[in-house]
């Protein structure tokens, strides 16, 4: 039976692949083809529509990298197909294994609108379901020709200012043709069934009569005519196909889907046809399958279309209304989220949803995020504050060392909010209904037992076209059908709602979800990320003081626009292939002129509300944005700083180097440049372990197996280099404010230079660091071995902190050798720690060792720097400044206060006089987040704060103008119930009471 089943399935190949696959469309009729390639960037429908078109004919070479083809094809429906159906086969000269990573088509009418989108896999437009006979076509094929870049191999083509003028594809086969429905349906059996077999056991029944049913149809097929022949095949497969489904099969609910990376492999401006190409493919398809169900997310791409294909936008809004097309998600973009802030991720999810509720009348209830690179802790509080009620995600079936144990379960955030997750186990959020890929999610499913159903996203991604009419032919056939899953194609909402009172008690894991790979993405492309960092940083600033200055000053004009504008263009550049640093050059340029004109529009804003908030006059003032009072400047107000008490003093050091000092910090840099001694003066510490040095600048080869930009794997850190020799150094700042020393080196092709600062009054070293970087394939790291006996480090997360084991017990904690931090990373013991604070560096690692003398060594590296080849062979090469600072004798509660100031520099204006702050917090642990004016426009004033040190806080907030009423709000700026807040005190106090790490946005109405 062994050897005859083997000879019926190559049978089945065979005759399915070479005779009625190709039998799907008879009789084919050439079209008439004309081109017209256009220059430069794509341009707009009616430009191409009006171009001058010249001859072109299958065979003919088109389309250099990032270029445009349009292609006119004409023709006429023979009279005698009269009653037929007809389609046309338009065929670009696809690659039919890598749908969506190569070149697409979008087919227009002679007015310009929309037909549908040219993919591998869908590759016809229907152009008639009865023919007449004589029917006339004319179509517009905008064709792009993307280049392929999905080898991993360095590629100049990953640019259009680099990339070559040769052409990539040869237009393949432009006909009209017979589509034969019977054959079609023939070979949609066959599939199913193809597919069905090899996952039935050796020894089950069932495969045997599918065996023998395949076999007895194939018999009956004609190879000379195969349409003559199809029905009386499919008769011989009805019983097989008819048999129901177990009553204990798997339950899948099909969600049709459509991952399109907002950018990756190509420039965001190919994004937006992607989108539309995708969107057209899928409305067509509603049209004719009033079953199918289709999930978008990201508010962007949604926008993208209507603002660049307005007719198509309404044609969605009209599916939405019917329920066909499910906007899901709720945020602006499927974003990082190790990386991205805590104000901006609330962002991402008020744009989003704002987006959803203003053009559909929608509350998105889920988050949709299948493909980011792990989730922050934070996730769980921000899903719920934003009103949505499930999480989504895939990627996490990447880990390479644990497999995650469940598929749905409640996830539990830093602050104890859980929110129900699915992780769905078909392992895929591109699956193509198949049956490997069903009875994977069968077999793969954690909760058997208790639970009984999972989601499959299904539809080629990333321009591939979404959803095939195939796909929604093996869904039909494999609704009930034995030795299946059964699939109901359904919304994402209806599939939570069921899993979840299958199974409220689901299994609870806590804190984040970690993606044991892609590690890398928290270093590569430093330039786009700490243009992100510094983007957030300027958008507090501009709000803070725009805000202030609308409430103070009479009228100044709070630039709702302009802020909203440039909200969405950070939260765009935070998507999970932007930020991570893992798209094509072309990407990471657009992204560093964007944060330019971020960073000038921002400047402006701020320069133009501190002004107003000055007044006129000479006095110098200091502006300080940060949440906490510094130099004894107001959290969120101006005014002359307080000096310190203490000047700082540079000696030179015996041996060679020199000794600052200012009272609190003694710092020893030794003949080499190096941090030999950390000395907290307060509390009679150092804070560096014996005979260590820091600010050790050190070099890794950096190789990963796969994914260049994506991955540092475990072995990088076999072999490193210590960067210890000198070019120069020198005392280069030395006065009663601050003293510093520069270093300089030179390594490889490369150079750095490290300014090394201690200022008056403070209690921290910072370190600037300016390297001009040209190694290929090394990773550069700068270490900090601490004398703390640690045995968990505190990493800052969005609105809190998470920590990490330092030790590597189980394969959990070893998998986690390179760990995200924001603004500071914090190593203690009790009573005593040290802090790292950073501007703009993600990746950080942090291992220990048992010294001679007993003591415990904690080494905390930053990942400053990669020089990865691919998709960007030019990655980080050339100039960067990294700021840096070591802070010892740091508790938790002090690294939150430094690590703001760190990244939140004073502005010094002259002006009439002190600004008081428009509103201020009594307790230190409670961090003002946000300050802003409402969106609705109502000149509410709105605050976002947290608790930041893991504890229960009571505070009052006190606003510096006149209260009406406050409210808790959730993130869209709705009154929440069971509110943290009290009713305003005839003061206008507002007293809140936070548990740990809650977040509360609070509603100010003036009075």
């Amino acid at each position: 039976m062994h050897d005859d089943r083997s000879i019926t399935e190559h049978r089945l190949r065979r005759v399915l692949g070479e005779r009625i696959r190709p039998a799907v469309h008879s009789r084919p009729v050439p079209l008439a083809v004309e081109r017209w390639d256009a220059p430069g960037e794509p341009v707009p429908v009616t430009e191409a529509l009006a171009a001058p078109y010249g001859p072109c004919a299958p065979g003919d070479a088109w389309g250099p990298a990032w270029g445009t083809t349009w292609f006119r094809v004409t023709g006429e429906v023979p009279a005698d197909w009269a009653g037929r159906t007809v389609e046309a086969v338009l065929d670009l000269g696809f690659d039919r294994m890598m749908p969506g990573f190569q070149c697409e088509g979008l087919v227009h009418r002679a007015d310009g609108s929309e037909v549908k989108a040219l993919n591998p896999y869908n590759d016809w437009v229907r152009v008639a379901d009865s023919a007449a006979g004589g029917e006339r076509v004319e179509w517009y094929v905008e064709a792009a020709s993307n280049p392929v870049l999905v080898e991993h191999a360095p590629t100049s083509e990953g640019d259009r200012l680099t990339s070559g003028d040769r052409p990539l594809y040869r237009l393949a086969r432009m006909d009209l043709t017979v589509f034969e429905a019977e054959v079609w349906e023939l070979v949609q059996d066959l599939d199913v069934l193809a597919e069905l077999m090899p996952q039935l056991g050796e020894d089950d029944a069932r495969r045997y009569e599918i065996l023998r049913a395949v076999d007895s149809a194939l018999d009956e097929v004609d190879l000379d005519d195969v349409a003559g022949t199809a029905a009386a095949a499919r008769a011989r497969l009805a019983g097989v196909l008819a048999a129901p489904a177990n009553a204990s099969a798997h339950r899948i609910s099909a969600v049709g889907h459509s991952h399109i990376d907002s950018a990756w492999l190509w420039p965001l401006r190919e994004t937006v046809r992607k989108v539309s190409r995708t969107t057209s493919n899928m409305l067509a398809l509603m049209d004719e399958h009033p079953e199918f169900v289709f999930a978008m997310s990201q508010a962007q791409q949604l926008d993208w279309v209507k603002s660049h294909r307005p007719g198509l936008f309404e044609r969605v809004k009209k599916k939405i209304a019917d329920g066909q097309f499910v906007p899901v998600g709720g945020m602006w973009v499927e974003s990082d989220t190790n990386m991205v802030g805590g104000e901006a991720m609330a962002r991402q999810f008020l744009y989003g949803k704002k987006f959803f509720l203003d053009e559909f009348g929608i509350e998105t209830r889920n988050v949709w995020l299948p493909d980011s690179f792990g989730y922050t802790a934070a996730m769980p509080q921000l899903v719920r504050l934003s009103g949505a009620q499930w999480f989504l995600t895939q990627k996490i079936c990447w880990s390479q060392t644990n497999a995650f144990p469940h598929h749905t379960f409640w996830w539990e955030g830093i602050d104890g909010t859980r929110v129900f997750t699915h992780f769905p186990p078909v392992d895929t959020y591109n699956s193509d209904l198949g049956g490997a890929q069903l009875a994977h999610a069968a077999r793969n499913y954690r909760e058997k037992g208790r639970g009984s159903r999972s989601l499959v996203p299904f539809g080629w991604g990333d321009g591939g076209g979404g959803p095939t009419r195939e796909m929604l032919a093996r869904a039909r056939r494999q609704r009930d059908l034995e030795g299946s899953p059964r699939v109901e194609i359904e919304r994402p909402d209806a599939f939570f709602e069921k899993a979840r009172a299958e199974y409220e008690d689901a299994p609870v894991w806590a804190g984040e979800l970690y993606l044991e790979l892609h590690r890398g993405t928290y270093t590569s492309q430093a330039r786009t990320k700490q243009g992100n960092r510094r983007s957030e940083s300027l958008l507090r600033e501009a709000e803070l003081w725009a805000a202030t200055a609308a409430v103070r000053v009479p009228g100044f004009g709070y630039p709702y626009e302009d802020l909203e504008r440039v909200w969405k263009t950070v939260l765009l550049h935070q998507f999970h292939d932007i930020l991570p640093g893992s798209s094509i050059a072309w990407v990471h340029r657009e992204a560093r002129a964007a944060y330019e004109e971020v960073r000038e529009e921002l400047t402006a804003i701020t320069l133009a509300a501190q002004t107003a908030l000055a007044g006129a006059g000479e006095e110098e003032l200091v502006f300080n944005c940060a949440p906490h009072e510094r130099r004894g400047v107001p959290a969120g107000g101006a005014g002359r700083p307080r000096p310190a008490e203490q000047p700082v003093t540079v000696e030179e050091r015996h041996g060679g180097g020199h000794v600052l000092a200012n009272g609190r910090l003694l710092v020893e840099i030794d003949g080499r440049g190096l941090i030999v001694s950390a000395y907290d003066l307060e509390e009679g510490r150092e804070a560096l372990a014996p005979g260590s040095a820091a600010n050790l600048l050190q070099i890794h080869p950096d190789f990963p197996n796969m994914w260049d930009a994506w991955d540092v794997d475990a072995f990088y850190r076999n072999k490193v280099t210590d960067l210890t020799a000198v070019d120069s150094l020198e005392v280069t700042g030395a006065g009663p404010d601050s003293c510093t020393v520069t270093v300089t080196r030179s390594f490889g092709s490369s150079a750095v230079t490290q300014a090394l600062t201690l200022r008056a009054g403070a209690k921290t070293v910072d370190i600037t660091t300016d390297v001009d970087w040209h190694e290929t394939e090394k990773f550069l790291k700068a270490a900090f071995p601490l004398d703390v006996k640690a045995e968990r480090t505190a990493s800052e997360t969005q609105f809190g902190h998470v920590y990490r084991a330092t030790h590597t017990n189980t394969s959990w904690e070893a998998a986690k050798f390179e760990i995200c931090a924001h603004r500071w990373i914090h190593a203690e013991e009790p009573g005593w720690g040290v802090a790292l604070l950073n501007d703009s560096t993600y990746g950080h690692d942090v291992t220990r060792r048992i010294r001679e003398d007993g003591g415990q060594t904690t080494t905390v590296r930053l990942s400053l720097l990669r020089a990865p080849r691919y998709p960007d062979p030019e990655t980080d090469q050339g100039r960067h400044t990294l700021r840096f600072s070591l802070a010892p004798g740091a508790g938790i509660g002090d690294a939150v206060r430094e690590g703001h100031a760190f990244n939140l520099p004073e502005r010094t204006l002259r002006g009439a006089g002190p600004v008081a702050p428009l509103l201020a917090v009594d307790h230190d642990a409670v961090v003002v987040e946000a300050v802003k004016l409402a969106e609705d426009r109502s000149g509410d004033v709105v605050v976002r704060l947290y608790e930041s040190r893991g504890g229960r806080a009571k505070a009052l907030l006190r606003p510096g103008f006149a209260v009406a009423g406050a409210v808790e709000s959730d993130l869209l700026e709705r009154p929440l119930r069971g509110s943290a807040v009290g009713a305003p005190a005839p003061d206008g106090a507002v007293a809140l009471t936070l548990r740990p790490f809650q977040i509360v946005t609070v509603r100010l109405r003036r009075g």
